[in-house]
This record gives structure tokens, C-alpha cells and sequence, in this order.
């Protein structure tokens, strides 16, 4: 399974979104956020919800779990700039035993920005793969 999953292109079809500001330190000299501040982004956006199912990612290394990404796309539509106030729409996709994706929709007052999917293997402390929790595989969409 590696990047399978299409993120549309509808704000609706994620369940999660997660809110935050473009600082200056993340742009250009034309107040244009670079290109490498979007994989911190799709991070924020991913830690938050999983703190909002009730399973922060804290929780889950104490139980000895690590979500390592394997591959990230993002595809840049339009740029982002210094102040905007962006919308990281977020929805789990499709789910094998020990790995899932996660596709992102970046929106600033309703108009896409740009689009992104992660790939994530369910890992031990040691990087070696495991199970992925129960209650995660019950998200997938396959």
C-alpha cells in the first residue's frame, strides 16, 4: 500500500480540520511559505487529531507505538502567504495491519491551496513494524 489514497478536493469529505496561521519565519522574501514548511503542517494537523479521538500521540509511544512515515506528497495548487489563517482538512483512508494513509486538504476562506497524502507504518521503538491499534483500524476508510 503506498500512496493510494486521492484527497478530494471537497472540504466536507474530512471528518477533521485543524486550523493555524502562517508565521513569517515560514516564507520567502515574497511572504510565500516554502515549500518545506507543508510536511510540519500535515504533522500539526495530524497530531491534533489524533488528541481529538481521545488518543494522543504521547499515549500511544508510551504504549510503544510510533507512527513513521514511510512516503508524503503534497501538490502544491497555490501558494500560501504570510497571515493566512489555514484550514488543514484531514481524513484517515485506507488501512492494512500495520500501516495507513491520511489525506489532507489545505484551504485558506474556502479556496484549496494544496493537497497532501502521508503513508504511516505502525512501528516499535526499535522501527521494527506492529499491529496498528484496534481502534485506528476501525477509522480506516478503507
Amino acid at each position: 500500500m503506498r500512496l493510494e489514497l486521492e484527497p478530494t478536493l471537497v472540504p466536507a469529505d474530512y471528518p477533521y480540520v485543524h486550523h493555524l496561521r502562517v508565521r513569517f519565519s515560514e516564507t520567502d522574501a515574497m511572504g510565500i511559505v516554502h515549500h518545506s514548511r507543508y510536511l510540519p503542517y500535515l504533522e500539526e494537523a495530524r497530531v491534533e487529531y489524533l488528541r481529538h479521538l481521545g488518543h494522543p500521540y504521547t499515549e500511544m509511544r508510551a504504549e510503544g507505538i510510533d507512527y513513521a512515515v514511510l512516503e508524503a506528497f503534497v501538490q502544491y495548487r497555490k501558494p500560501l502567504k504570510f497571515d493566512d489563517r489555514v484550514a488543514v482538512h484531514l481524513k484517515l483512508g485506507a488501512a492494512t495491519r500495520a500501516s495507513f494513509q491520511m489525506a489532507y486538504l489545505l484551504a485558506v476562506e474556502g479556496e484549496v491551496r494544496a493537497t497532501g497524502v502521508t503513508v504511516h507504518g505502525c512501528v516499535n521503538p526499535e522501527g521494527r513494524p506492529v499491529r496498528m491499534p484496534a481502534w485506528l483500524g476501525e477509522l480506516s476508510t478503507d
